[in-house]
């Protein structure tokens, strides 16, 4: 797959002219995040070379290239899922086409269901660390040593320079944070009850079907990660789940989110 990387990286640098070093990918009912760029070139995701396509609603299926917060950045405006049948090996070329263009940071945004009860629709949570409950781990197979090694470190997957950035931005703004645990979920159907349950018992505080394969080849490339989470449905509220309340939940955050993000890029 590093060369399905490659050519694709090969193809974005023939097709545009921006270098950005931080990339941001962005989850279900959040890509009004690319809107906020300026000096916006915009690839769709159909027309590189080896690239998935984006099969859910709310994902747009786009690169797009442009300035944010006094930086060149480029943002997937939408992202590709375990669950519509991509094989771990086809997530990965994403994240390292940016690798190979030049991208030192990555910057990972998700809906996620709540598993605190403390928690409430709308919330933010910071991503301070992650359980792996995919099927597979994305660097499972012979590694190639170009891109990073047999046995990555994973004691800080999350940045906590970032997180503590993060933190400060929010508190200058007066916005509320929360910070905890995120599980990945294979999906595509949502957790029943005694799934939130055990998933909390576990450890963790949120829980989503995608994100951690994302963070792990990140990682794994040497990338600086940083994630947060839109909680858009809780356990304890006991509803049924639908993505498009998810999509409207993201929705409300998306301004929050964005100023957060803005000015988070602008300090780094």
């Amino acid at each position: 797959m590093y060369e399905h990387s490659l050519q694709a990286a090969e193809w974005i640098k023939a097709h545009c002219s921006q270098q950005p070093e931080i990339a941001v990918v962005l989850g279900s009912g959040l890509g009004a995040l690319a809107d906020a760029m300026t000096d916006r070139q915009v690839i769709p995701y159909r027309e590189i070379p080896h690239f998935p396509i984006s099969t859910v609603e709310g994902h747009n299926g786009n690169l797009v290239f442009g300035r944010l917060g006094g930086r060149h950045i480029m943002v997937m405006q939408g992202r590709f899922h375990y669950y519509e049948g991509y094989s771990m090996k086809e997530l990965a070329v994403p994240i390292r086409t940016m690798k190979l263009l030049g991208i030192k940071t990555l910057l990972l945004s998700n809906a996620a269901g709540g598993l605190n009860p403390d928690y409430q629709i709308g919330d933010i949570m910071v991503l301070e660390d992650h359980i792996n409950l995919f099927p597979e781990n994305p660097l499972r197979g012979k590694n190639d040593e170009r891109i990073g090694p047999r046995f990555p470190d994973m004691t800080e997957v999350y940045s906590k320079r970032l997180r503590d950035l993060f933190d400060q931005v929010a508190r200058e703004n007066h916005i509320k944070l929360q910070h905890g645990v995120f599980v990945g979920w294979q999906g595509p159907s949502f957790e029943t009850p005694a799934e939130y349950r055990m998933l909390h018992l576990l450890g963790a505080d949120a829980v989503s079907m995608s994100t951690v394969p994302e963070a792990i080849i990140a990682r794994h490339a040497g990338l600086e990660v940083f994630g947060i989470s839109v909680i858009t449905n809780v356990a304890k509220a006991r509803e049924e789940n639908s993505h498009q309340e998810v999509q409207d939940a993201a929705g409300m955050a998306q301004p929050r989110m964005t100023l957060l993000f803005r000015e988070l890029i602008s300090r780094m």
